[in-house]
């Protein structure tokens, strides 16, 4: 049971209660002490000048003892626990009404007397107790005088030889027993309700608890279910806590799921992109195999297709790895753009120059269309001519005979928007979410002679390159019409 939350808040309120308890209990006994001193003191305040006024307890400059030991067996019938004590001016104790051997002391301390003589109405004052030189009792005392001649004083224990223990006050007094007992039950029934409102307050955590460890047992398969939980109702913090954890078990399994997804699909690209780095190895290999068997046997002509042949495939090998070292680079949290002010309309006209062989040979129209006098853009120019450059292997690929590719430039508020516009085959809408995703290209690649040399890297590569410029790309595309690409670069302020 101290395990559970429960448990340990109910023994610390337990320890709690019987400290408080305990403190409560001595607190009682103390003051109650204390206040039957006080009260005892007060009325008997005048006793000791009474005496001294009506008895002569000095003759001749001496102690009268008799006179001392008949008032003492007078007052026992009144107060058996009172004694008399005839003091010096300084204290010293001339005579006493106790049995020889009883005193141990043979003075008392004479500040508290005269403060007592003095009137002061701070009671109760202790004395010293002549019988117990460790005991303090309350007292009564006043001057004494003889024939008009100050003599000494009378000093009179209100206490007796009373034992003041705790369990002999509590015998003795009937209230002060009731007064305790009152205390204990009240602090017994207290704990008892606490211990009930605790329960009730808990009992929400503990259902949490009970449905967290049920949603392991289940490996997070299913949302945490709160029997009677009203999730809606802001309530308490238990209650938002209890709102937070449902949210969280619904998040943590969406997120597994998405993490299987992610994991399938990488298994499956590793295996795509493992077969793509296996079929140009053993192609190259084959041929060179080939010119190594057949040397000095072999036809010029064949022996020059064999090595075109053999040097495409370490081309394509050589641009797969390219692009997977790439795509890892830029993955890097340690990668840092070089960024720059550049002219955006002269990267794209180089861009162009280089791309028109290969658009020519396919018999399609590649152009740029943008205004004159473009503002500089501020970015890191070799990323984002490689960004440029994905878009337009991808269109190429993607193009047809007679087919058109326009890279258009224009200028919007603080920045230039930068189009790749196509109208080849387009792109199927079931996919179009989908194609910037490394994995999910790995999948999809199809076996185009005309795509045989991609790794189906180059759209992740691009948008990487874009997010670390905070710029998203987006695409829009019609299957069979048009296929447009779109980034933002800002305005240059230098």
């Amino acid at each position: 049971m101290l395990k559970s939350l429960y448990g340990k808040i109910a023994l610390i309120l337990f320890v709690l209660f019987l400290v408080i308890g305990l403190l409560n209990i001595f607190q009682i006994l103390v003051t109650t002490k204390l206040h039957i001193q006080e009260v005892d003191q007060r009325l008997n305040r005048n006793l000791a000048e009474f005496l001294a006024s009506e008895r002569d307890f000095f003759q001749n400059g001496r102690a009268n003892v008799p006179e001392l030991k008949k008032t003492f067996e007078n007052l026992m019938h009144i107060n058996p626990n009172i004694e008399l004590y005839l003091l010096s001016p300084e204290g010293k104790i001339l005579s006493y009404s106790a049995p020889p051997g009883k005193v141990k002391r043979e003075s008392v301390d004479m500040a508290p007397l005269k403060k007592f003589i003095n009137g002061t109405d701070n009671l109760p004052i202790l004395g010293d107790d002549p019988r117990n030189p460790n005991r303090k009792k309350i007292f009564t005392a006043a001057p004494v005088h003889s024939q008009g001649l100050f003599q000494g004083y009378l000093y009179v224990i209100l206490g007796g030889e009373e034992y003041d223990s705790v369990f002999q006050r509590l015998e003795r007094s009937y209230i002060l027993r009731l007064g305790l007992w009152i205390t204990i039950g009240g602090a017994v029934f207290v704990f008892l309700m606490g211990l009930f409102l605790l329960n009730i307050l808990t009992r929400r955590i503990k259902l949490m608890s009970s449905a967290l460890d049920s949603f392991k047992q289940k490996n997070f398969s299913r949302p945490i279910d709160f029997p009677g939980w009203h999730p809606k109702d802001p309530g308490d913090e238990i209650d938002r806590l209890g709102n937070v954890t449902l949210q969280m078990s619904e998040r943590i399994i969406d997120q597994i799921g998405t993490i299987k997804q992610v994991d399938n699909l990488r298994r499956e690209m590793i295996s795509d992109i493992s077969h793509d780095l296996r079929t140009p190895l053993t192609s190259l290999q084959g041929h060179l195999e080939t010119l190594l068997l057949k040397r000095g046997q072999m036809k010029k002509a064949e022996q020059e297709r064999h090595l075109q042949t053999a040097l495409k495939q370490s081309e394509r090998l050589g641009r797969l790895i390219a692009d997977l070292y790439e795509l890892a680079k830029l993955d890097s949290p340690d990668i840092e753009l070089k960024k720059e002010p550049f002219h955006l309309g002269e990267l794209m006209q180089d861009i162009l120059q280089k791309y028109q062989p290969a658009a020519e040979k396919k018999e399609v129209d590649l152009r740029a269309e943008f205004p004159k006098n473009l503002a500089l853009v501020h970015g890191d120019i070799g990323l984002i001519e490689r960004a440029v450059q994905n878009l337009i292997d991808n269109s190429l690929s993607h193009s047809r005979p007679g087919g058109n590719i326009i890279l258009a430039l224009s200028p919007e508020a603080e920045k230039i928007s930068v189009k790749v516009i196509d109208d080849g085959a387009g792109i199927n809408r079931k996919d179009l979410p989908h194609i910037f995703d490394r994995f999910y290209h790995g999948q999809k690649r199809k076996k185009q002679a005309d795509k045989e040399y991609s790794s189906g890297l180059g759209l992740a590569i691009t948008k990487r390159i874009l997010d670390l410029h905070r710029s998203p790309v987006k695409v829009e595309s019609e299957p069979d019409k048009r296929t447009v690409f779109t980034f933002y670069l800002p305005v240059s302020k230098t």
